[in-house]
């Protein structure tokens, strides 16, 4: 019979530590659709309880510190992982602590964090006095970073508008200390976005075209889970960027249309056969 942790290993574990979301388009449950459409294993330690829907964040209810402590314990040395990505993380000292955990009992995964401020609809989803925090316990410790373009303005102090500046922009968040920075261009104008993938060694540019909908909730969300999962597969850094891309563009095509504001995209396309093909 096969080890069964050698099973795990194989599938590709990814452990989410972010805020959930009711309206099911972002956060938590947007990284468990995920991950399991890519063929990866979910665990999660969630860190918020957000009143949301598609019009917006209407309330927050942070975790107890010890209880998102103890969630990321009991999987951490009963499942363990081969990924971490961070979302929500919203306080100083959940930051923190959750850099401390990482850092003693997931050394040797991957850590993506997703710098999450802000919700598609405006609400804070970081407390003003928490982006030090980020830059000193958490950053250092990542394998990438994805920042999107007010993310990056914030964490830089810099102005970015044009792709110049978002390639400068992302070779100075490497300089928090990470291995790699996927600066995202997606509030940037235009039909066409650019994506920067930048490492230690090397800048790369990535496009594709803008698709004119208001169904984008959860983007950010989604392609951090889809780079973790692809990279606790195996998958190398920029393979997994270039696929996760394609995975959230066609994730936003077929969007199925839900709420009144900003909608969800359709995670399960990959369980969905070609149309062509019928």
């Amino acid at each position: 019979m096969q080890d069964p942790n050698l099973i795990l290993s194989l599938r590709g574990r990814v452990l989410i530590v972010a805020g959930s979301d009711s309206g099911g388009g972002a956060g938590i449950q947007a990284d468990i659709k995920t991950v399991t459409a890519l063929g990866g294993y979910a665990t999660t330690a969630v860190t918020a309880i957000t009143v949301q829907d598609t019009l917006g964040v209407h309330d927050i209810h942070e975790i107890p510190l010890d209880i998102i402590q103890a969630q990321m314990r009991v999987v951490l040395d009963d499942i363990g992982t081969d990924a971490v990505k961070t979302g929500m993380l919203h306080s100083i000292e959940i930051i923190e602590m959750v850099a401390e955990e990482i850092s003693e009992r997931a050394a040797a995964a991957i850590l993506i964090v997703d710098p999450v401020m802000v919700a598609k609809g405006g609400a804070a989803l970081l407390q003003a006095n928490a982006m030090d925090a980020y830059k000193r316990a958490l950053m250092p410790l990542a394998g990438l970073i994805t920042p999107n373009i007010p993310e990056a303005e914030a964490l830089t102090g810099r102005v970015i508008t044009t792709l110049d500046q978002q390639k400068a922009a992302a070779d100075a968040l490497l300089g928090l200390g990470c291995d790699a920075v996927l600066l995202k261009g997606g509030h940037m104008p235009g039909t066409t976005i650019f994506d920067v993938l930048a490492t230690q060694d090397t800048i790369e540019v990535m496009s594709g075209p803008r698709i004119d909908t208001r169904h984008t909730h959860g983007t950010g969300c989604t392609l951090a889970s889809a780079i973790a999962a692809l990279m606790a597969q195996g998958a190398p850094l920029s393979d997994a960027v270039d696929i996760a891309r394609d995975y959230v563009t066609e994730a936003i095509r077929t969007a199925p249309g839900f709420g009144k504001g900003h909608g969800p995209l359709y995670h399960a396309h990959t369980f969905r056969p070609d149309e062509e093909e019928n």
